[in-house]
């Protein structure tokens, strides 16, 4: 898969910085089998290490530096240490810290986590200036597939310069995403009916086995309930005031919990972009699955699929050091709205909007579009759709999604 050359290379850059390098990402796709399979393969030695293991979690409380122990194949091997699902461990930070400023020059260090290793970088964290990051996500159009773009010529002409030669083998692509999820072991197994088991088993043994670990959860069947709510509000801004309402629970237990969710891979919310980041704070946020099939409605599932094309995108493009991007909705007082706008040091870049089969450009996307001057472009589920539309100044694209999302960078 063209997922393993993305992640690779990634790795390669920020390794050759430091000597700690941290993979966050969802359960199960694929962070441990990168690691140990992929990453792996270019040491001559190589100590793993899995937290979720009692045999390993034994070990390293019994000897913090195990790994010191074990013998290198030769004198001047410079080993690898993979610290897998280490953020359980209840001193995770200060661990960590310990073994980089005593190791860094002898070892080099690949931390991996399922819940997302989230810390600030402000002076006085234990672990500031000690490690680089990247995520890892499902599978999506873009690494599948070979013809990315240049970030650089996205940016200057994202209506342009994409290929859709391939677009019988991005279809295809496409329909597996759509009805079994990006993450890998659905997707390659390729049946629907796996999905559907797999589907089952892994939220549960996340809300009932992951966030009881690390959180003091006393009421599961609620936080259960408020998951299952989730497929229902996806593509909508989201009123905590109104699920705290439903679920008859304090304001702040629903903040925190669907924080957990974020936290554990689950979901992902969107803020609005507003010219001041600081007005977006309090502004309701939307909310996305990764593991989007749950999601009867096809419009909402479909921009779901996009919203993390996009994410993968941005987050990706941070990864490598590329520039400060973000992604958001837009809104206005007037309910108007436009699903996507990704944004360079919070200045607006591109417009997107998603229709199931609308072969003519939104209204509102036209009228964002005049306001902040900038290309857009209306991604549609149906096969067989290229337009260009002239708006005043600017252009909009009308697009079969996979011919143009295959291609991002």
């Amino acid at each position: 898969m063209n997922k393993r050359a993305l992640y690779k290379e990634l790795w390669s850059e920020l390794s050759k910085d430091k000597p700690m390098v941290m993979l966050a990402g969802p359960r199960q796709s694929g962070k441990t089998t990168f690691a140990r399979d992929i990453v792996a393969k270019d040491f001559a030695d190589t100590i793993y290490f899995n937290w979720d293991l009692p045999a390993d979690k034994d070990r390293l409380i019994k000897d913090p530096v195990f790994f010191s122990k074990v013998p290198r194949s030769s004198v001047s091997s410079r080993p690898l240490v993979i610290l897998d699902e280490i953020h359980k461990y209840r001193d995770w930070k200060n661990y960590l810290k310990g073994v980089y400023d005593q190791f860094a020059g002898e070892y080099q260090f690949f931390v991996t986590g399922s819940g997302r290793l989230e810390f600030s970088r402000k002076a006085g964290d234990s672990l500031a200036g000690r490690f680089l990051k990247f995520h890892i996500f499902p599978l999506t159009l873009g690494e599948l597939f070979f013809h990315r773009r240049t970030l650089r010529d996205f940016i200057n002409d994202p209506l342009e310069g994409f290929d859709d030669t391939s677009a019988k083998a991005t279809g295809e692509a496409f329909r597996l995403l759509w009805e079994l999820s990006g993450f890998p072991e659905p997707f390659i197994k390729g049946r629907k009916t796996f999905w559907s088991k797999w589907s089952a088993a892994y939220d549960q043994q996340i809300v009932r086995d992951d966030l009881r670990t690390v959180a003091d959860i006393r009421n599961l069947d609620i936080i259960e309930t408020l998951f299952a709510l989730v497929p229902s509000r996806v593509g909508s801004p989201m009123s905590m005031n109104n699920l705290a309402g439903d679920l008859q629970v304090a304001f702040d237990t629903v903040k925190n919990w669907l924080l957990l969710f974020d936290s554990f891979y689950l979901t992902f919310r969107l803020a609005p972009w507003t010219a001041k980041i600081s007005r977006s704070i309090l502004k309701e946020k939307k909310i996305y699955l990764f593991n989007f099939p749950v999601i009867d409605d096809e419009g909402s599932r479909f921009e779901n699929l996009a919203a993390l094309e996009f994410l993968r995108a941005v987050e990706t493009w941070n990864d490598r050091g590329l520039g400060n991007f973000t992604l958001h909705y837009l809104r206005n007082k007037g309910k108007q709205e436009v699903d996507f706008l990704l944004a360079e040091n919070n200045r607006p870049f591109l417009l997107v909007e998603i229709k199931v089969s609308d072969r003519t450009p939104a209204p509102n996307l036209l009228v964002f579009q005049d306001f902040l001057n900038i290309p857009a472009v209306q991604l549609v589920k149906e096969d067989g759709v290229k337009k260009v539309f002239r708006n005043g100044n600017n252009n909009v694209l009308v697009v079969t999604a996979h011919r143009w999302l295959s291609s991002l960078p």
